[in-house]
């Protein structure tokens, strides 16, 4: 259990550092770029094994179904970005979303599968437009390959810590959870 909660500490503690995931696009455009970039940054590492807390509390098909919901849409945000689609208020979206996944895996919310899917869908959005928003010329298909793999090893990585920690109960993942929504809400003052 010490090993677990070690492990859970040492992972919210490198969330906490400022996010430096918005680099400059003239440093994108490379597979390891993009696979680099999610790892950067505290909201998207917090968003991301935020949903795969929430897809390890819903079980069953929402083990891979949100997850996927997450990663599609978030491609599908990349591809409007790329090409010029623009969205409003994509980055207080994407702080509304590490606040909202956390309270969602704090409260250990259980909605209908397609009903998570849609809810994380609607975030990733914002997410994937980040990503290509901040691409500029840079080789989009390298990038949004790299961010996308790294983005689902972020999630199975929440989903493995969510099924280790449901096992001893609920309280430590929901305590992450309500952790997440902290460190979202620090990050809008910061």
């Amino acid at each position: 259990m010490f090993k677990r909660l070690s492990l859970s500490a040492a992972i919210f503690a490198a969330a906490t550092a400022p996010a430096f995931a918005h680099l400059d696009p003239a440093e994108h455009g490379s597979f390891m770029a993009g696979i680099s970039h999610p790892l950067f940054g505290a909201d998207h590492i917090l968003a991301m094994v935020a949903v795969g807390l929430w897809a390890a509390q819903i079980g069953g098909r929402g083990l891979i179904a949100v997850p996927a919901a997450f990663v599609g849409t978030m491609a599908v945000g990349f591809l409007l970005a790329v090409n010029g689609v623009n969205l409003p208020f994509v980055e207080p979206a994407i702080l509304a979303s590490v606040i909202g996944l956390g309270l969602l895996v704090a409260m250990a919310v259980k909605l209908p599968v397609a009903a998570s899917a849609a809810i994380v869908g609607a975030f990733a959005l914002f997410h994937g437009h980040a990503h290509g928003g901040e691409l500029g010329g840079a080789g989009a298909l390298q990038f949004g390959l790299g961010f996308l793999i790294a983005t689902a090893m972020l999630h199975a990585a929440g989903i493995g810590l969510g099924i280790a920690l449901n096992r001893t109960g609920p309280v430590v993942t929901r305590l992450l959870g309500a952790a997440t929504a902290i460190g979202g809400a620090a990050l809008m003052l910061g």
